[in-house]
């Protein structure tokens, strides 16, 4: 590890410390609610007194060390793999598998109907506001903004208390449909870099979607089921750890290499190893010692990227229109999860019975997160960037800010004590 980038990890572990420290003792707030309201208020300080003494030169100080960390690479590249592996491997697939049709339909025909939704709307609310951001554009908005964050989801619902169907549809739609939403994102980002000539039809968007969601998804079976297989034949809890931390490095390695989708891959294999693997293949022993160290991996990595998203406004470019455009956005983001939620839900609806405010805690708990402002990073320069970046910045601070505060007392209030198990859900 280089010493640049040995230092960056020693600064952010040592805030992430410092931070969940403060968190703990005086906000008491939900760790990752906590430790992004924290460093939120330290960037806004600091913004604070670099207006009040410009001599000192805190905020260019600042803002260079930040840009030594690529947080999409970071994310995208690194982190993303872990904690989803690490989210899937606590997710019962027996619940998921009960409800497929309805975590099926909102992480794609949900996702998909979202992001133009959303796209369209914004292209209305950037006009209004002057800012001539092209429709291609205000599409890729919509497709980076729709999924739900499956790292800011599980971490909220380790704090409230949500019926298990409630949860395992919450939980699997955000597993999944943030793997649909990058598809659709790099879909619609080829076509806005390729332009006219970029030879983009719509059989080239159904090989690329087939090849990226369902190319993942086998690819993690398959990977999930090589590793299944070597430690049904061990009982060596130490290298069993190891073998699935080669698995989630490894495969995310060879799914960027087949051009099939890294996230979905994870995913899928850790609900394998996490269901049959840890009934099947391990020892009570090595479930333990393999619990343990994905929780530390997951705990760590959470406390960093939401610090990152915390210290990310330092960074962030806030004038008139943008501001006025996050609070268009907002609205609009959650009118569109409530449609592209009710939709599925109801038609579903015919062949079962769901718990009783369900449409309503999906929409105000579909958390939005680090990886809506990764993508919006790794747009290509431009005045459209800016503005998606900022926007989409906005809307995702309030969502795990003023949703993840407020999903709690939202279950309590509409969701009956009795929805304990939806005997009848079939979905």
């Amino acid at each position: 590890m280089s010493k640049p980038l040995l230092d960056v990890v020693a600064v952010l572990l040592t805030l992430a410390a410092v931070f969940g420290y403060l968190n703990h003792h005086v906000l008491r707030l939900p760790s990752a609610i906590g430790l992004v309201v924290i460093a939120l208020a330290a960037s806004l300080a600091a913004l604070g007194l670099d207006a009040l003494f410009p001599a000192l030169g805190l905020g260019e100080t600042l803002r260079a060390s930040l840009l030594r960390i690529d947080f999409q690479e970071a994310l995208m590249q690194v982190m993303l793999s872990f904690l989803l592996f690490a989210g899937a491997l606590h997710v019962d697939l027996g619940h998921l598998a009960a409800r497929k049709w309805a975590i099926a339909s909102m992480a794609s025909f949900g996702v998909l109907l979202s992001t133009f939704l959303v796209g369209g709307a914004m292209w209305v609310v950037f006009g209004v506001l002057g800012l001539d951001i092209p429709f291609i554009y205000c599409l890729l908005f919509g497709a980076l903004i729709s999924p739900t964050d499956p790292v800011a989801v599980l971490g909220i619902l380790k704090t409230t208390t949500v019926p298990a169907s409630l949860e395992a549809k919450i939980a699997g739609e955000s597993l999944f449909n943030d793997g649909v939403g990058v598809v659709i994102f790099l879909i619609l980002l080829g076509i806005a870099t390729g332009g006219a000539d970029g030879g983009v039809d719509p059989a080239d968007i159904a090989i690329l979607f087939v090849q990226e969601a369902f190319g993942g998804a086998v690819l993690g079976l398959v990977l999930g089921g090589v590793v299944f297989a070597a430690m049904r034949g061990i009982d060596e809890h130490n290298l069993e750890v190891i073998m699935t931390l080669a698995l989630v490095i490894g495969g995310y390695q060879i799914a960027q290499m087949l051009h099939v989708s890294g996230p979905i891959a994870m995913v899928c294999a850790g609900l394998l190893i996490g269901n049959h693997g840890s009934r099947l293949a391990m020892s009570e022993k090595t479930r333990e010692h393999l619990t343990s160290f994905w929780t530390l991996i997951d705990e760590i990595l959470n406390a960093v990227l939401f610090l990152l998203i915390g210290l990310e406004v330092l960074l962030l470019p806030f004038s008139g229109p943008y501001l006025l455009a996050i609070l268009c956005a907002i609205p609009i983001v959650l009118a569109s999860r409530f449609t592209a939620v009710s939709i599925p839900i109801k038609a579903l609806g015919a062949m079962g019975e769901f718990t009783q405010g369900a449409i309503r805690v999906l929409t105000w708990g579909g958390l939005r997160g680090g990886i809506s402002v990764a993508l919006a990073l790794s747009l290509p320069d431009s005045a459209a960037k800016e503005a998606i970046l900022v926007t989409c910045y906005g809307v995702v601070v309030f969502s795990i800010i003023v949703q993840g505060l407020t999903i709690g007392p939202l279950v309590r209030r509409i969701v009956p004590p009795s929805a304990e198990d939806e005997r009848h859900d079939g979905h």
